[in-house]
């Protein structure tokens, strides 16, 4: 019953068979109807770790999440749905080419009925809209850039992942030119991830704890962001409209009416650091 809910909330059937074009309209609907958020962290909200509890508040609950929470949920769906799923690991780049801590991000390694591998990641903000053909190193053409996945080299430490086999090799997922992150292909749990979402939901240092994000893209291919009370509509030539909106229920209207987010009272705000929510692997 949780799958049929969850279906219908992005608008899409339950596909016949585990197929990637299945796999590639599950991915967009999921881009277009649940987005990327990190209000729990500022509403003092659990962030649990937990099957059911993700499934519980993206569907039940009607909200989004971050990369832990949408790529673990989106992983039970498909899973569920016949799907082949591993979750991996990855550490995102930031400044100067430095990466992330160790399990920075969550992505899915999805095998369909076909015989193909795919890296599935609904819970990046902006990034790829369907789904990327795993196996291939040459430019991948999409609605949100041009995207390779290639071999890494050395990092920081000057240590090869993988231990210089190219089956077990660490892979850069580049956008544009630039590497996004660095995907580990060894397959993870999803309570492996708990000391990198109490991280990202709790250390000052983290831009989740600093700021206010809920965005999704839209049916046109472009973007709505919601920063705590700077609208911005981004068109799909990259241009863009911002605004500031001063009247509480005109953002809680927004919060509603664009995003899918009803349970909202008040105005959500940044938190002050050291004020932070739990995470925790069960409930």
């Amino acid at each position: 019953m949780r799958i049929d809910y969850y279906l219908r909330r992005t608008g899409t059937e339950q596909p016949a068979w585990p197929t990637v074009d299945a796999l590639r309209e599950l991915h967009l609907r999921h881009l277009r109807t649940v987005p990327f958020e990190n209000l729990s962290i500022h509403l003092g909200e659990e962030i649990v770790l937990d099957e059911k509890r993700l499934l519980d508040k993206i569907v039940a609950g009607r909200r989004g999440g971050f990369c832990y929470e949408l790529n673990g949920a989106f992983g039970a769906l498909l899973a569920a749905l016949g799907y082949d799923v591993t979750l991996l690991a990855a550490r995102v780049y930031g400044g100067g080419g430095r990466l992330g801590i160790p399990y920075d991000h969550l992505a899915l390694r999805v095998r369909t009925v076909d015989g193909d591998d795919w890296l599935a990641d609904v819970g990046f903000g902006a990034h790829c809209h369907l789904p990327l053909a795993f196996g291939e190193r040459g430019e991948q053409e999409d609605p949100g850039g041009t995207f390779r996945i290639v071999e890494a080299g050395a990092d920081a430490a000057g240590v090869r992942g993988g231990h210089d086999t190219v089956e077990a090799a660490d892979l850069d997922v580049m956008r544009d030119g630039r590497p996004v992150y660095r995907l580990e292909v060894r397959p993870r749990a999803l309570g492996d991830f708990v000391a990198g979402a109490w991280w990202h939901s709790s250390s000052p240092l983290s831009h989740f704890t600093r700021s206010l994000v809920c965005s999704r893209i839209t049916g046109d291919g472009g973007r709505i962001t919601l920063s705590g009370r700077r609208f911005t509509v981004t068109a799909p030539d990259g241009t863009r409209e911002e605004r500031e909106i001063t009247a509480d229920e005109e953002v809680l209207a927004l919060y509603r009416d664009r995003f899918g987010i009803v349970s909202l009272d008040t105005v959500p705000t940044v938190r002050q650091n050291g004020a932070t929510g739990r995470t925790g692997e069960n409930g």
